[in-house]
């Protein structure tokens, strides 16, 4: 079966079209800037690379020209749209309605959207993306929704729960939900097959760190506890994010500020981070070349950054009772040496060892970087959260 994957925001669409026999990639590409002037899409299949300006009113728009790029011209991999089995989505916030993946209905499409004020962005997009899939591809084609929240479901109130009066958690549901879940899902997952072990024997600890970063404890193949929380906004410094901070700085910056509401969130979420403290950049390359370079800032960001993934790794550890392997993913965590570098530096008495020659190996999906003598494995592991959603899909399509 050939499934398509899709990751809509709020003004752009990613795909990938795979086919399930053998699991491979037969093109990818990425819509943007849809609803705006200058929309394009850009187009990858048969070893070439296409870009074209097209008008995208709507996603429909959008998912028309998905369509022709497969189906026609040099970039075709498919005669026809017909050829396509199912359609799976990310979908970022699930809440507590979902605890696993599910075929879409009209009624979840709706439950959904009802649950946008939790991501009020990613999910109105996603929202957008199952209408307009239906609508191109027809009511015969079944689509899936994976949710990023779902593999976070089994953690205990007492990892969930934030200490505000409790009918805020009856009321509005808040509450810590996590991000990434289908990323640590994954890699946990083939961590644990690389080692050649059950997951339900592993207390493993997944950081999937990029421009957006999560930490999660996994117990037994199950997540325990996770760094983001009722937002993406929560746990370690990130690109543009920043991470844990006491609630009242929040308040002092509002007094010293003059700004509020959906500002503030901005100024939280878009203007701080790596960003904010070193003054550069959002990318960690750009803030890593500045410190190396004397840049003060730079260099007290990639500190607190590493720092803080530290601690995670130690607090997880202890809240697990144990710790037999620690995952780094994501844009920094699969090319950044020097970040898992200082993450491991000093944490021998976890049993951690870094061997810094595997450290720096490349072009692997999956390195071991312990050292010889190391008691808790140190893996790289490339994350593919399109072929967790792909297979996610065809499990259910199959029944």
């Amino acid at each position: 079966m050939k499934i398509l994957v899709i990751n809509c925001g709020s003004s752009s669409l990613k795909y990938q079209l795979i086919d399930m026999e053998g699991e491979t990639v037969l093109c990818k590409g990425l819509c943007e800037r849809i609803g705006i002037e200058g929309s394009k899409i850009t187009h990858q299949a048969n070893g070439g690379k296409w870009s074209v300006e097209v008008p995208f009113p709507t996603h429909t728009e959008a998912f028309m020209k998905v369509v022709e790029m497969m189906t026609t011209g040099e970039g075709a991999v498919v005669a026809d749209k017909s050829e396509i089995g199912a359609i799976g989505h990310r979908v970022v916030q699930g809440a507590e309605f979902f605890t696993k993946s599910e075929i879409v209905t009209d009624a979840i499409i709706d439950k959904i959207e009802e649950i946008a004020p939790l991501a009020p962005v990613h999910n109105m997009a996603h929202v957008q993306g199952l209408r307009s899939a239906k609508k191109v591809f027809g009511e015969q084609v079944p689509n899936v929704v994976v949710f990023d929240t779902t593999f976070h479901q089994t953690m205990p109130p007492k990892a969930y729960m934030y200490g505000v009066p409790y009918e805020m958690y009856e009321k509005y549901a808040i509450r810590r939900y996590g991000a990434h879940g289908t990323s640590h899902r994954y890699v946990s997952m083939a961590a644990a097959k690389f080692l050649g072990k059950d997951p339900s024997e592993l207390k493993m600890v997944t950081c999937h760190l990029g421009n957006g970063s999560s930490i999660t404890a996994v117990d037994g193949g199950k997540c325990v506890d996770t760094s983001m929380g009722l937002t993406p906004l929560a746990g370690v410094l990130m690109g543009t994010r920043c991470g844990d901070v006491d609630p009242s700085v929040v308040t002092y910056m509002e007094q010293k500020l003059g700004i509020h509401g959906q500002e503030m969130a901005d100024y939280l979420n878009k203007k701080s981070g790596l960003l904010g403290v070193s003054g550069v950049s959002s990318d960690m390359r750009d803030v890593t070349t500045a410190a190396e370079n004397g840049n003060e800032r730079a260099q007290l960001a990639t500190d607190m950054l590493k720092y803080q993934i530290k601690k995670y790794i130690g607090a997880y550890a202890a809240a697990m009772g144990g710790l037999d392997c620690v995952v780094f993913t994501g844009g920094i965590g699969e090319n950044d040496n020097n970040v898992r570098r200082d993450v491991c530096a000093g944490m021998e008495f976890l049993g951690m060892k870094l061997d810094p020659e595997k450290n720096n190996l490349r072009g692997q999906d999956i390195i071991d970087m312990s050292a010889a003598d190391s008691k808790v494995k140190i893996l790289m592991v490339c994350t593919n959260e399109e072929l967790m959603i792909a297979r996610d899909t065809l499990a259910l399509v199959q029944g």
